[in-house]
């Protein structure tokens, strides 16, 4: 049931990334917790998100263009190396407290950077670590490195933010991408899946992609929904931190156990997927998306930290559930010469629309309430999803198995 961790490399890889997940889940926490101790502003919490994330938005389909065109072993430990840089940056002005907003800028800003060309060679890599076979098992599992890590990441970074200050949060995150760079290294026998005949233009190439992309009804629809619930109900880093503190006043310790409860929830259904991989279905995924939106909108009601916890663990669920079976779907229909490409796409679509989905959260808490903001999302997202769900059937009701090997 665990196929991929009978390989040795895929090995090496969960446990370098169990470890640096962890660091980066508590830079996220202290990130948006230090901007807000800077400026007492949602909008301005939601615009340095935006700024985390505008370059997968812009550039997101370049980075895919890495993936397919050099080694995916070295590309990623380059990135590792250079994700160290902003990490360490932080640490030293907040330990000195000479740390300013733009400078918390500019570093969410060259962190998104980097993420352009990791997060499609990260996605396309799986593949050479374990084969077609275990590939869907693989995703469920990476899953549940990021999402057991938001468990443990949240949870110590509040205790930390509110007993020592953000900067040691900073400091463990620097350091913990040495753990990816050493499973790395390790590595051996990695087959190569790169397109030697390939010699178009650079912008001809990402064209190909997109062509693919909006040829293929289900990676399309799968692309669209994920985006969707990217751009209105996965503004948790910006409207988290503060329900804790205007909603339910929990401070910075009450933030973290919130941000781990979404992140223990993610954590279980990833391992469900893991152990019953059949539940990805696309019938079954609806259904999911739609019980994601609801427990998001119930959420938004809750003044009550018990049951604001247990609404976001249902959520955290239903959003690994949703968007595993996604990815799932994206890959298997992917030839593998475009996989760097179509993945960079799906990197653009949950990742790269968070500009601009920080920035209406942002805005909407400031102008309304976080509550608001919060069940407006919720409310757009399952509107999104039934519309897809009416227009293109095929989008829920082909089963990953019908795709073609």
């Amino acid at each position: 049931m665990l196929g991929a961790l009978r390989h040795r490399n895929y090995r090496l890889f969960f446990g370098g990334q169990l470890v640096s997940m962890v660091g980066t889940w508590m830079q996220s926490i202290a990130q948006p917790w230090l901007v807000l101790q800077l400026t007492h502003s949602g909008l301005l919490v939601g615009l340095a998100l935006a700024m985390q994330y505008l370059p997968m938005l812009v550039a997101g389909p370049f980075g895919g263009l890495v993936a397919d065109r050099f080694p995916k072993r070295r590309v990623l430990q380059a990135t590792q190396v250079a994700f160290m840089a902003p990490a360490l940056f932080l640490f030293a002005v907040t330990w000195t407290h000479t740390v300013t907003y733009p400078m918390v800028l500019a570093c969410a800003f060259v962190w998104g950077v980097i993420q352009v060309v990791d997060v499609p060679t990260r996605q396309a890599f799986a593949i050479e670590m374990v084969g077609r076979e275990d590939l869907m098992n693989a995703i469920a599992l990476n899953s549940s490195i990021w999402n057991l890590a938001a468990v443990l990441g949240p949870s110590v970074a509040g205790v930390v933010i509110a007993l020592v200050g953000v900067s040691l949060c900073f400091l463990l995150n620097g350091l913990s991408y040495v753990a990816v760079i050493v499973g790395l290294t390790l590595m051996s026998n990695l087959p190569s899946l790169l397109a030697h005949a390939e010699r178009q233009p650079m912008f001809h190439r990402v064209v190909e992609g997109f062509r693919y992309v909006r040829a293929d009804p289900v990676v399309c629809s799968m692309l669209l929904v994920a985006g969707s619930f990217s751009l209105f109900a996965m503004n948790r880093l910006t409207l988290i931190p503060l329900f804790a503190d205007q909603v339910l006043h929990s401070g910075a310790a009450g933030f973290g156990f919130l941000m781990g409860a979404q992140g223990l929830g993610a954590t279980t259904g990833a391992l469900t997927l893991a152990f019953v991989p059949g539940q990805t279905g696309g019938r079954r995924q609806f259904w999911v998306g739609i019980a994601w939106a609801a427990f998001l909108l119930a959420f938004s009601f809750s003044s009550w930290f018990p049951l604001s916890v247990l609404l976001l663990y249902l959520a955290g669920i239903c959003q690994m559930w949703f968007l595993a079976t996604a990815n799932t779907r994206v890959q298997k229909a992917t030839p593998d010469r475009l996989r760097g490409r179509v993945m960079a796409f799906y990197a653009q679509a949950v990742m790269g629309v968070g500009p601009l989905g920080a920035a209406q959260a942002g805005a909407l808490s400031s102008l309304m309430s976080p509550a608001a903001a919060m069940a407006i999302g919720a409310g757009f997202s399952a509107l999104v999803l039934v519309a897809v769900r009416l227009l293109t059937p095929a989008a829920f009701t082909l089963e990953p198995d019908d795709y073609p090997t």
